[in-house]
């Protein structure tokens, strides 16, 4: 009997020893009593690659909302996007170039608001033009180029969709954590097409997008949160009509 008793404290001590050993953000081992990542989970880590991309796009076009930040590179051009959109329009910053300005979208109306310097350096105005657009939202029209470049940046719909796919043979690339929410990450061909790291934890929103290709790195948050957008005030709006000055 006692050695029986003996045998049972050795394994015992063996197992605890093994737990204590387990490292945060593995897969607890079996002797410790819990080994499933998803536990308490949402589910979705249990999916392949393909239902839990099809899962979260589905969420984040159903979201009425969101908030996004973030490098996108497009034509060889990196933007630095800090941007909230909804359905209805779209408002926040964009800096390229060290050229910090603000698009706001209401509807189909797209302004864009930035100082002087900005002016002058996009589209070569003189000092008077320049000190017309300085800090004025200046209506874009839907004819301009402008509007066809900078537009998408405030449209949740265009944005989302052209950003949520990766590209390649899509598979799960393990648990991860995102600011403190559990995440489940899928790549496209091992990474080289994108990474994608979804919350576990309630809607399987997207939280975090590496971009194939070096294309930037975008953060997701404050999903359905809802934001006001307007018209801006008339003596704060300068109309050019149908085209920019020197677009």
């Amino acid at each position: 009997m006692t050695a029986i008793l003996q045998g049972r404290t050795r394994r015992a001590a063996r197992a605890t020893a093994l737990c204590a050993l387990a490292v945060t953000g593995v897969a607890v081992l079996t002797a410790c009593g819990s080994d499933d990542p998803d536990a308490g989970t949402n589910g979705v880590g249990k999916l392949t690659a393909g239902k839990i991309q099809a899962k979260t796009q589905a969420a984040a076009s159903s979201a009425s909302a969101v908030r996004l930040s973030g490098t996108v590179v497009t034509s060889g051009r990196t933007y630095q996007l800090d941007m909230q959109l909804k359905a209805g329009g779209g408002t926040g910053s964009v800096t390229s170039k060290g050229a910090t300005f603000k698009l706001l979208r209401v509807g189909e109306q797209l302004y864009l608001k930035a100082d002087a310097d900005f002016w002058n350096q996009a589209g070569g105005q003189g000092g008077d033009a320049a000190g017309t657009l300085n800090g004025k939202y200046v209506k874009v029209p839907q004819g301009d180029p402008a509007y066809k470049k900078f537009s998408g940046f405030t449209d949740k719909d265009v944005l989302l969709e052209g950003l949520l796919s990766l590209h390649g043979t899509l598979a799960t690339d393990g648990h991860h954590d995102d600011s403190g929410t559990r995440t489940i990450r899928i790549t496209g061909d091992k990474g080289s097409g994108g990474s994608l790291d979804v919350s576990l934890e309630g809607t399987p929103y997207p939280l975090r997008l590496v971009r194939a290709g070096g294309a930037g790195t975008l953060s997701f948050s404050d999903w359905g949160k809802d934001f006001a957008v307007a018209e801006p005030a008339q003596d704060e709006t300068v109309d050019y009509g149908k085209q920019l000055p020197a677009s």
